[in-house]
């Protein structure tokens, strides 16, 4: 009978400390509330409670990843999209975070929903996509200011993914598709004008210097010659050459005009 005591004695020990024993790991702290009164943090390493007194909650401090479940959002331009985002925040308060508010991490959740819908609705979607940095750094810190009473860190939000309706992505492949169209244009016209002001120059120079055009004319034949696939050669005569005929040519029309006619012989 004795030693059924001792075993009794010896199985509430162990249950006694088994309870009363506690190991919070580096990143845990224990919210340990003694007959419902907060009574404080505990933690890292180990720590003592009263058993059926004392009662602890683990929180932990590091950084959690919150992914926000799509949004539908009308932008201030009314384009329907629906948007993704994700959050990066933790707990730096952890008395707070379990007093304060019943379920940290959904409360944390909602936020980032509400607050998605609600900043997104005031922009338009060209800054959406263009200017999405803002927009984060907007969100982050009217996410934080939102969650810093229950003891809340939030570090990064992040639009992660923006889906728009099949005809706005038609539309704006169109716009991009014209875009580039005018770009290619300009820079075509630009390429254009100046060559044009390197032919102005090259002709100036050539008007000055007859020889250069000489040169030119041996270039190009030079050119014609060493291409492997031309069956055709050209050769380029001077236009001086042709000066003295087309000079006489001129003479002889200018003598005809001028001679008087011949009378007829019937008369």
């Amino acid at each position: 009978m004795t030693g059924y005591v001792v075993l009794v004695v010896i199985a509430v020990i162990a249950i006694f400390l088994f309870s009363a024993i506690k190991i919070a790991r580096e990143y845990e702290r224990g919210v340990v509330f003694r007959l419902g009164r907060l009574l404080g943090v505990k933690g890292p390493g180990l720590y003592l409670l009263i058993p059926f007194v004392d009662k602890a909650v683990t929180v932990d401090l590091r950084t959690i990843t919150l992914n926000v479940p799509p949004q539908e959002v009308i932008t201030r331009d009314n384009v329907t999209i629906k948007v993704t985002a994700v959050a990066y925040f933790r707990v730096i308060e952890p008395e707070k975070a379990i007093v304060q508010v019943e379920n940290f991490l959904n409360a944390t959740s909602q936020i980032a929903q509400t607050t998605l819908r609600s900043v997104l609705g005031t922009v338009d979607l060209d800054h959406l996509l263009s200017e999405r940095d803002q927009i984060n750094d907007r969100l982050q810190v009217i996410i934080d200011q939102q969650t810093a009473p229950w003891g809340i860190k939030v570090s990064v939000v992040e639009v992660k993914d923006v889906e728009l309706p099949q005809s706005m992505q038609r539309a704006l492949a169109r716009q991009a598709e014209a875009e580039r169209e005018r770009r290619a244009k300009v820079i075509a016209a630009e390429g254009e004008l100046q060559a044009s002001e390197k032919l102005t120059q090259a002709a100036e120079v050539i008007a000055r210097e007859p020889s250069a055009l000489q040169l030119r004319y041996l270039q190009t034949m030079n050119e014609i010659s060493s291409s492997e696939r031309t069956s055709t050669v050209i050769i380029p005569i001077p236009i001086d050459l042709f000066e003295p005929f087309i000079r006489r040519g001129k003479a002889d029309r200018a003598a005809t005009e001028s001679a008087p006619a011949e009378p007829d012989a019937s008369l």
